[in-house]
């Protein structure tokens, strides 16, 4: 379920809901466990923060495939590894 509380422009829920869900590094980390080894970890680097929704979804993917997710935003490395972050939710 998307958290659209993250999405700031004043649309409908359900654009919101869209908005959201194509975001850049859920379309990353869907392309990247399709065509990468699964014993590599998923390396994805971004230009802008890494919203709350996107953070949430890579903590869960990281759970249900077994795989480390890196996620570099401007600020920090994000690891995700066994549905935990590195950064300790404080991103």
């Amino acid at each position: 379920m998307s958290k659209t509380e993250f999405v700031l422009h004043d649309v409908d829920e359900e654009v919101k809901k869209n908005m959201i869900n194509e975001h850049s590094e859920k379309l990353a980390m869907a392309f990247g466990l399709l065509v990468t080894d699964a014993a590599l970890p998923l390396i994805i680097t971004k230009n802008l923060r890494i919203c709350g929704d996107c953070h949430s979804t890579a903590k869960v993917v990281s759970l249900i495939e077994k795989r480390t997710i890196i996620i570099r935003d401007p600020k920090r490395f994000h690891h995700f590894s066994d549905g935990l972050c590195s950064c300790g939710d404080y991103w």
